[in-house]
């Protein structure tokens, strides 16, 4: 059963911090359907975090519940993002295992815009893979031959920030489904995780490039080059 207190209270403190002047810019940057109440990033984390502190959720099935209420229910941008900020909130970290999947799952797919992707996907898929590596690493290799480009996408980016620990044959295998693909998005993404990796082994992105010079696109190229 989700938090209906949770809901009302967050609702609330969103239009208490809203500056409904910047709304509209923000809705027109991010090429939005849904409208903004006008919470920049920092009033929104700040204004979440109060509410879930004094709204707390006694079972995964509540956090779960809320969450996906508040996902499904919003009339504004910030209201998925609180969604995302309550999935992981550090009261919650217990409930981070595989049953948490199917929510970032649908947060991808229905949310269908970088904005929503790339935070659930390098922080939730990324966690999920850092915890329970063999399963995930299953998932994701579904997920980069997935129909669904935002899928293909979490897939690219979920080991961003992992340095060392990266899984390279991951890394590859998820890439490759999608290197041949025109969508900037994806293109955008395995540039994104080559540069993120150079970081820590240069020499290994450079390798990875120049042997499949004729297949990444030239956008993926210079993303992945960036840092070598």
């Amino acid at each position: 059963m989700h938090s209906a207190a949770l809901i009302r209270a967050l609702r609330k403190a969103l239009r208490d911090a809203a500056d409904p002047a910047k709304a509209p810019s923000m809705q027109a940057y991010m090429k939005s359907e849904m409208p903004y109440l006008g919470v920049q990033a920092p009033g929104l984390r700040q204004a979440s975090k109060a509410v879930f502190k004094t709204h707390p959720l006694d079972s995964f099935t509540a956090w779960r519940d809320t969450a996906l209420k508040l996902w499904r229910g919003a009339k504004y941008r910030e209201e998925r993002y609180a969604a995302i900020e309550l999935s992981g909130f550090p009261a919650y970290r217990k409930f981070q295992t595989l049953d948490a999947l199917p929510i970032y799952e649908e947060m991808i797919v229905t949310g269908a815009w970088w904005d929503f992707v790339d935070a659930v996907a390098s922080h939730r898929i990324g966690g999920l893979l850092r915890r329970y590596p063999g399963e995930m690493s299953t998932i994701l290799r579904e997920w980069a031959i997935s129909e669904d480009m935002w899928k293909r996408r979490a897939a690219i980016i979920a080991q961003l920030g992992f340095k060392a620990q990266t899984d390279r044959k991951l890394l590859r295998d998820c890439i490759a489904p999608s290197m041949a693909s025109t969508e900037f998005f994806l293109r955008k993404a395995i540039g994104w995780a080559l540069r993120d990796y150079a970081r820590t082994d240069a020499q290994h992105v450079i390798a990875f490039v120049r042997r499949h010079e004729t297949k990444l696109s030239g956008l993926s190229k210079r993303e992945a080059l960036k840092n070598c």
